[in-house]
């Protein structure tokens, strides 16, 4: 129970477990399997476990099948056959979410869009390619490896593309090419009744565009509560000509952000500008043996040509040196410079290896640039009067930041300060204008945060706008809403 609190799942979830049997009629199952072949159709438990839960700590809640279609046609036929029987649907794509996204809270059926991989349409010229949902980030970077072109957005986990999309995600190179959002330039997705949409019409994928409703930006972020997205037309970028990466360590953790701060004032065209206070940057540099100093510290990295690249070090290494902060040495190879974001992209294995044993739970809270120093000082502040464990790391240049909490879910009274201070935490990006997620999504655990966030006219607005789609609450449901 305590745990539940924590995670905020409400009464909706109560019934379904791990344990649940599935309840479909014999005669729907057959009728999935006369769509996608039988091969293709698992009721089986380790199966239906291992799609009902993602990276998230909300507890798991299986769907009654799991489905594996292959081709957008088949698909459109079992969303058809679902909506005829009123039967609950859930994407799966690889399961790496955080905010419990895929949990099938009221059972139904698990669509896995994993062997839906194909790469097409890729134009060199246009800077764009066309993917289906099983496409990962890493497996299109490896397909373009030669063209002198990359997909930038990276939020650590080597997640699908589409699964991207509906979650809004973004990462650590979001401050120089934008999230999910700016890089999607069409979808086509098939709608909870069959019916097949492109956002911005069959084929387009022009980079601008100001025709009609924006409906590629409504259905990125959706978390699959509108509709499978079944293939997305992405924006590519021009592989920089030198890179640069380095660490640097401050006094204190304001120092750290207000370094940030002074970086995007004085407009230095970084890429990538990571966040670890004292506790994360001493996890990190032990989990990795990379042997980093317990102090708040920045990791930073530069986009551009040799001859620009030179003079934005040098713009940085005079902004760092006015805020105190030290240590600076540039890593210009791709193998030094992996090792340092191996090590940041592993921040989540290294804050639970503080606790063996432990669980842990991501807050995503982002607020405006101006709020970052004071909202960052106050929710540390808040982590010791608290007496939590929860080091901190944050895409400070977008003023996104995660405390990665570590804790004993069987301990009532420590999950109960969590919970707490989660709570305060949301509340403290709301106060200053921002948000209660920046990436993750809502989810099972951000549903009254988000009410607080948008007001009851923004939150009927959205339920406007999913019965209009969703008239009989299919698609994810007790997400989001």
């Amino acid at each position: 129970m305590a745990l539940r609190r924590v995670l905020a799942l409400g009464a909706a979830v109560g019934h379904r477990s791990c344990c649940t049997k599935p309840s479909l009629p014999p005669d729907f199952v057959e009728a999935l399997r006369a769509v996608v072949g039988a091969p293709n159709v698992s009721m089986a438990a380790a199966v239906r476990e291992q799609h009902g839960h993602d990276e998230s700590m909300h507890p798991c809640a299986p769907p009654d099948a799991v489905v594996w279609p292959q081709s957008v046609g088949q698909v459109q036929e079992l969303a058809a056959l679902c909506y005829r029987c009123r039967v609950p649907m859930v994407p799966f794509g690889t399961g790496t979410g955080l905010e419990g996204g895929v949990n099938a809270v009221q059972g139904g059926v698990c669509f896995d869009l994993s062997r839906m991989d194909s790469i097409a349409e890729l134009s060199l010229e246009d800077f764009s390619v066309t993917v289906e949902p099983g496409v990962t980030r890493k497996a299109l970077n490896s397909h373009l490896r030669g063209t002198g072109l990359w997909f930038p957005v990276d939020p650590g986990a080597d997640a699908s593309l589409c699964g991207m999309a509906a979650t809004g995600a973004s990462g650590t190179n979001a401050v120089r090419y934008g999230t999910m959002r700016p890089n999607v330039l069409n979808l086509r997705v098939v709608l909870p009744d069959g019916r097949l949409l492109h956002t911005a019409g069959p084929g387009r994928q022009a980079r601008k565009r100001a025709a009609g409703y924006d409906l590629t930006s409504l259905f990125v972020g959706s978390e699959g509560t509108l509709g499978f997205l079944t293939q997305a037309t992405l924006r590519l970028h021009p592989l920089p000509e030198a890179t640069g990466a380095t660490i640097a360590s401050f006094p204190s953790v304001g120092a750290a952000v207000a370094c940030t701060v002074q970086v995007l004032q004085a407009a230095v065209p970084v890429a990538r500008i990571e966040f670890l206070d004292e506790v994360m940057a001493d996890a990190c540099g032990r989990y990795s043996g990379m042997g980093l100093a317990a102090a708040a510290t920045l990791l930073l990295e530069l986009h551009g040509s040799r001859h620009g690249l030179a003079e934005q070090q040098r713009q940085m290494e005079e902004i760092v040196g006015l805020n105190g902060g030290s240590g600076l040495a540039w890593a210009e190879e791709p193998e030094e410079r992996g090792r340092l974001w191996s090590m940041r992209h592993n921040a989540w294995y290294a804050a639970l290896a503080l606790r063996p044993g432990c669980q842990g739970y991501s807050t995503d809270v982002c607020v405006p640039i101006s709020r970052l120093p004071s909202v960052v000082v106050e929710t540390k502040q808040d982590l010791q009067d608290s007496g939590l464990t929860g080091p901190m790391v944050g895409h400070v240049g977008d003023g996104n930041f995660h405390c990665i909490l570590v804790f004993n879910s069987q301990d009532p009274a420590e999950a109960e300060r969590v919970h707490a201070f989660t709570q305060r935490l949301g509340r403290r990006a709301l106060a200053a204008g921002g948000t209660c997620t920046g990436e993750h999504g809502v989810g099972l655990g951000k549903r009254a945060l988000l009410l607080e966030e948008l007001g009851q006219e923004g939150l009927d607005t959205l339920r406007s706008i999913k019965a209009a789609l969703d008239p009989h609450n299919l698609m994810n449901p007790g997400k989001v809403l």
